[in-house]
């Protein structure tokens, strides 16, 4: 009980004081419109919102999301087929790959992972 109240005040302490010292160690500078503007996706934050959108660049991003969240859904898979080896956990597995690749052939033939022409 002594150990933990002594490693918690030590943490405490500590990131008092490398907050403290990187508030002062800080440089201050005048603070500029666009740089202290948040910069997202490479667009000009103070011109106007409503310019055009590059579709090739979101599609891009959204099969990166896809194919991102489809590792996430292999891992369990992978643990299942590690404790049990069954006929149903193989061809789960196996029907979610092929609806993985046929959708990659998918984006492949329409063009969507050809990002220069």
């Amino acid at each position: 009980m002594f150990s933990t109240v002594i490693s918690s005040l030590v943490a405490m302490i500590l990131s008092v004081v490398v907050m403290g010292l990187g508030w002062v160690l800080a440089k201050r500078s005048i603070s500029d419109r666009e740089k202290s503007s948040p910069f997202e996706c490479g667009f000009d934050p103070i011109k106007s919102a409503r310019l055009p959108f590059s579709m090739r660049f979101f599609l891009l991003a959204i099969i990166f999301l896809i194919f991102d969240v489809e590792i996430v859904l292999l891992f369990p898979i992978l643990i299942s087929m590690n404790s049990h080896f069954g006929l149903a956990v193989v061809l789960g597995a196996f029907s979610f790959l092929m609806i993985l690749i046929l959708g990659l052939f998918h984006e492949w033939n329409e063009g969507s992972l050809d990002w220069a022409q």
